[in-house]
């Protein structure tokens, strides 16, 4: 019985990311969809954006982006732009101008 010994983290060099896997690029529908949520959140909102095309790299620089504009935190989990508070507003008028067509979803 052996075990290769492969190095999954160190403290001097970080996290080890395989390099053989190819990065998925998401295709959207055409249209982005803002929608403000607070399930599993413990009452806390967060604003979702969905339908973004990219690749989880383009994604991170919009995320970015959008943290310094609205002036808060947020997360891109699983192709979803979460952006802390209920910043719907900012968010549709920063893709309008990236050329995006935006829907606000939801209530």
């Amino acid at each position: 019985m052996t075990k290769e010994n492969r190095l999954v983290y160190s403290t001097d060099r970080g996290r080890i990311k395989d390099e053989a896997e190819p990065e998925k690029r998401r295709e959207g529908d055409g249209i982005v969809r803002i929608q403000r949520e607070t399930k599993g959140r413990k009452g806390k909102g967060v604003t979702c954006v969905r339908g973004l095309p990219g690749t989880d790299n383009e994604l991170k620089l919009l995320l970015a982006e959008m943290k310094k504009r609205c002036g808060c935190g947020g997360a891109l989990k699983d192709g979803v732009i979460e952006i802390q508070g209920d910043k719907r507003a900012e968010i549709k008028a920063l893709l309008e101008a990236r050329d995006y067509k935006v829907k606000l979803a939801g209530g």
